[in-house]
């Protein structure tokens, strides 16, 4: 009988050396402070302790770590609807609950201000263009979700029959956006609250 030889067996990768998640959120706070292409690949190393080489072993290119961190930001921060959207409300307290959210979020002294999927992408070159698309269909993502919860306090009462429930939505996304901005541009949470309050006036009457 034949003999055949065993084939040898596969080294295994070496072990990374530092903190997956701890490094991705560090790199995550560097591209939500000063944006994705503003953002240096040596400003990503350092905040997150770790050599070129290593980054890019752990996390592919600089692309792919910045949707992994944008990822990572979705599941950490409440950018988006769909936990409030879940709670037992009303729909205009859903948006109510959402529009304080965003606030304090948003001005949280702990973090970068305003919000990653708004501001990190804006003002790109061609180059980012995969990037910017990325963002904005995120952004869609949430202005979708605002629409099916304005949709469901229709059935339940909440806005009358022949509510514009496409354009309210995007009227309180383009509030979010704003405040946004304004975080930005350093506005205190009592006015990012104000703001939030002021949008909930234009809440159309159920009747």
């Amino acid at each position: 009988m034949e003999m055949t030889q065993d084939k040898p067996r596969k080294k295994p990768g070496r072990p990374l050396s530092f903190d997956r998640e701890h490094a991705l959120e560090s790199a995550m706070l560097v591209f939500w402070r000063y944006g994705y292409e503003a953002t240096s690949l040596n400003d990503l190393t350092s905040a997150m302790g770790i050599t070129p080489p290593s980054l890019y072993t752990a996390f592919g290119d600089k692309e792919r770590l910045f949707l992994e961190a944008v990822e990572y930001y979705l599941e950490k921060k409440p950018c988006f609807f769909a936990s409030i959207a879940a709670e037992a409300l009303t729909a205009k307290e859903s948006i109510r609950s959402y529009l304080e959210v965003i606030a304090v979020s948003q001005s949280d002294p702990n973090q970068p201000p305003g919000c990653m999927v708004v501001t990190s992408a804006t003002n790109c070159t061609a180059a980012s263009s995969h990037v910017q698309e990325v963002l904005a269909d995120y952004r869609k993502q949430m202005e979708s979700g605002i629409k099916v919860r304005l949709d469901r306090g229709i059935t339940e009462g909440d806005l009358a029959a022949d509510t514009d429930t496409a354009a309210l939505a995007s009227f309180f996304v383009t509030v979010i956006h704003g405040m946004s901005t304004q975080a930005r541009d350093n506005a205190s949470r009592e006015k990012l609250l104000a703001i939030g309050a002021q949008a909930m006036r234009a809440w159309p009457d159920p009747v």
